[in-house]
C-alpha cells in the first residue's frame, strides 16, 4: 500500500515555486501567489477524503480528467470553477510536482478563462 501524500509533501514539492505563500482557504491548508490561492485541501463536504483542489484551465483540468481518472476528479459543486481535485492518495509525487507548476503558472499570470455562466467567486 502505497502513502497517501501530505499537505505538508504539497508544501514541499511547491518550495521551488517563485513567490509561494502557505496559508489557508476556508479553513484548509493552501498554497498561494501573490495572495492568490493555486492549491488546497478540499473542504467542500462532495469532496473525497485526502482531496487537493488545483487551481487550472477548463481546457487542461478535461485533459487530465480524460487521462487520468483514477487521479483526477470532478465534483457539480467545482464545475464551474477553473480547478480540478486530485486524489492524493493515487498521484506520484513527480506528477503533483508538475501539476503544482500548472497551477501555479495558471494563477501567477493571471491568465484565468473568463468565467462560465453560473460560476461565482471561488468557494473550496
Amino acid at each position: 500500500m502505497k502513502k497517501t501524500i501530505t499537505f505538508d509533501d504539497v508544501r514541499k514539492l511547491a518550495a521551488g515555486l517563485e513567490g509561494v505563500e502557505v496559508g489557508t482557504s476556508y479553513g484548509t491548508p493552501a498554497l498561494k501567489v501573490r495572495g492568490k490561492m493555486f492549491a488546497c485541501i478540499a473542504s467542500h463536504k462532495s469532496a473525497e477524503p485526502d482531496t487537493l483542489v488545483a487551481v487550472i484551465s477548463f481546457d487542461d483540468r478535461e485533459q487530465l480528467l480524460e487521462e487520468e481518472p483514477k487521479i483526477y476528479y470532478l465534483k457539480d459543486h467545482y464545475q464551474n470553477y477553473p480547478s480540478v481535485l486530485v486524489r492524493l492518495r493515487e498521484i506520484r509525487p513527480d506528477a503533483l510536482r508538475d501539476l503544482l507548476r500548472m497551477a501555479w503558472t495558471f494563477v501567477s499570470t493571471k491568465a484565468r478563462a473568463p468565467r462560465r455562466s453560473g460560476a461565482r467567486k471561488a468557494d473550496f
